[in-house]
């Protein structure tokens, strides 16, 4: 039996490398501009129906399917964890300054935990936050308010602010 060193993926013979994250699409097309200014990067593999995003800082391989489909998938959102609130409004600033515009969540009570957030959606209406946890674990919320970070559940917390500029 293997040991494990870093979770289930990082064995003495195994080592992952990177998650992958695939999504799919109406328009690679009108994907490709928003994950352009979302990531700060050019995708590596661009097809027909498909691209390819190789970032390094997460480490993540993300890719573009193109299918059709009327209504939204099962997918909830994505995100990214990173280490304080200024990671959170540094990103923040780099998604206006390159044309999208966040939506911020400021000490809100999501997922069990206080955390400090910034949201944008793709042409899709795929969320994704960037968020900072500042106290987690926190206790269980009555049955009637939401208890998930779903983009939805917290659209009503009066710490929500528009990134509009």
């Amino acid at each position: 039996m293997s040991e494990y060193i870093g979770g289930i993926m990082e064995t003495a013979t195994v080592r992952a490398l990177k998650a992958h994250v695939a999504i799919n699409v109406r328009s690679v097309e009108k994907s490709l501009e928003f994950y352009r200014r979302m990531f700060g990067l050019d995708p590596v593999k661009v097809r027909k129906g498909y691209a390819k995003f190789d970032l390094q800082n997460p480490p993540l391989n993300f890719t573009l399917n193109e299918v059709r489909f009327d209504d939204a998938g099962a997918l909830s959102h994505l995100g990214i964890q990173v280490s304080s609130t200024a990671d959170v409004l540094a990103v923040r600033q780099k998604w206006m300054e390159a044309g999208l515009i966040p939506r911020d969540e400021m000490q809100t009570d999501c997922c069990y935990a206080l955390q400090d957030k910034t949201w944008v959606h793709d042409p899709d209406g795929n969320e994704w936050e960037v968020f900072v946890v500042l106290k987690d674990n926190l206790a269980e919320k009555p049955a009637q308010e939401p208890a998930c970070c779903a983009p939805a559940c917290c659209a009503t917390n009066p710490s929500v602010t528009s990134g509009a500029i």
